[in-house]
């Protein structure tokens, strides 16, 4: 997988590459609490091949958090992705049912995690049916015990205290997945009690302008968004509303070649809940 010019990998290469010894998919859905749906229910009715399910908000996180799907320890985190079959030599690739929403969450964990060799399937389950390719609707089937062991990138993700501090210097560049509605203060957050606007110097990227049919735009597109924003030189602390679409961001500036980047966890469930973090309303100013 390490071979890919990106951390894609395309539907066709994925088929071709289901009876190999390595091979480890991964199905991370995951929904908003308002879509009424549940990730692990529906990859126990289908799936694509042999994937295992990994829930980063109910068990790859965090135990007991005031806010959701926090990072969980490297302990915490080897011990879960073991269960799954997963090894240190492991050829992964994630996907998700939505095409591209939670599955950058999953491979970002891993990459802070110490792991390399990571994919994200370019479009998800809705490629891969596209594609006339079939899922798999057996009963599913539990891996062996992997052996892979966590080295966690403690400069992957980053707390607030560390983002208050970005906001200040120009050497670094805080970036809000959200939307711009829900940026500029103009529209409640989805989760109940949350102060509305953006942190004071955060800039505006929303996931979804770099997304294209559930897929993630070409590199030249992304990289005309990001150069709007920010420059190769800053460290980029990424957020959204929990520290799932910030992923997006992510991937997106890695694809670009942007070398220091860093996933704000709590996201706007932390700073928006804590009032002594400062919020602003409106606009950004460039």
């Amino acid at each position: 997988m390490t071979s890919f010019t990106t951390p894609l990998i395309a539907v066709e290469q994925l088929s071709q590459r289901l009876n190999h010894d390595k091979l480890v998919i991964l199905d991370a859905s995951y929904f908003m609490p308002v879509a009424n749906r549940d990730g692990q229910q529906e990859w126990q009715q289908q799936r694509i091949a042999q994937a295992q399910y990994f829930d980063f908000d109910r068990v790859v996180c965090a135990p007991d958090m005031e806010y959701p799907h926090m990072m969980p320890s490297p302990e915490r985190f080897t011990e879960a992705v073991q269960a799954l079959g997963v090894n240190q030599d492991s050829e992964i690739v994630i996907y998700d049912t939505l095409g591209l929403f939670a599955s950058p969450r999953a491979w970002w964990m891993f990459r802070a995690m110490g792991h390399e060799q990571v994919s994200i399937l370019d479009g998800g389950m809705p490629a891969w049916q596209a594609a006339g390719l079939a899922l798999n609707q057996e009963a599913p089937r539990a891996r062996p015990l992997g052996n892979f062991v966590a080295r966690y990138h403690e400069q992957m993700i980053s707390d607030a205290e560390t983002v208050l501090s970005a906001l200040q210097d120009p050497n670094c560049c805080v970036l809000d997945a959200r939307s711009e509605a829900r940026f500029e203060g103009l529209e409640a957050e989805p989760r109940e009690g949350l102060r509305r606007g953006h942190m004071p110097g955060a800039k505006n990227l929303p996931f979804l302008s770099l997304i294209d049919n559930g897929r993630l735009k070409p590199k030249a597109e992304l990289q005309v968004a990001l150069s709007a924003l920010a420059n190769k030189e800053q460290q980029l602390y990424l957020s959204c509303g929990s520290g799932v679409t910030a992923c997006h961001l992510a991937l997106a500036a890695h694809v670009c070649g942007y070398p220091r980047l860093s996933v704000y966890d709590g996201s706007w469930s932390e700073w928006g809940a804590r009032e002594e973090l400062p919020i602003t309303m409106g606009k950004a100013r460039r």
